[in-house]
């Protein structure tokens, strides 16, 4: 009887030590920022985005009112840079996702909706931790 309290004790503190070990990297080392976009070029743009190492996510709060040609990217303290056009907006409303190759988004505190047929900023969130 003994022996089995033991394992059953052991089996269970065992067990909630994995789940916190092995849920708390995720959270802390996965690097993400998120933030909340404002239009911009009396644009509505509105909804929340993460940007990880490896992609872009517009969550499915994401709203942009219209307009030709938008793109996603990345910039930093109020300059777009075109050198991270990340494609097409997919879609004007709802999460999406894009990849990211090649950038250093650590260089990066914000994500763009851009306008590439006007040059302009349709919606910018600036990124905290």
């Amino acid at each position: 009887m003994t022996n089995r309290r033991q394992f059953l004790a052991l089996t269970a503190g065992l067990a909630a030590a994995t789940v916190s070990a092995g849920s708390l990297p995720a959270l802390a080392g996965s690097g993400a920022r998120s933030g909340s976009f404002s239009g911009r070029s009396n644009h509505v743009t509105t909804g929340k985005t993460e940007l990880s190492s490896n992609n872009v996510v517009l969550q499915s709060n994401f709203s942009l009112d219209g307009a030709p040609d938008p793109r996603v990217g990345l910039g930093k303290n109020g300059k777009y840079d075109p050198k991270t056009d990340l494609g097409a907006l997919k879609k004007l409303k709802g999460k999406q996702s894009y990849k990211i190759g090649g950038i250093d988004t650590s260089k990066y505190n914000e994500v763009y909706i851009w306008c590439r047929k006007f040059n302009v900023p349709l919606g910018v969130a600036k990124l905290g931790n």
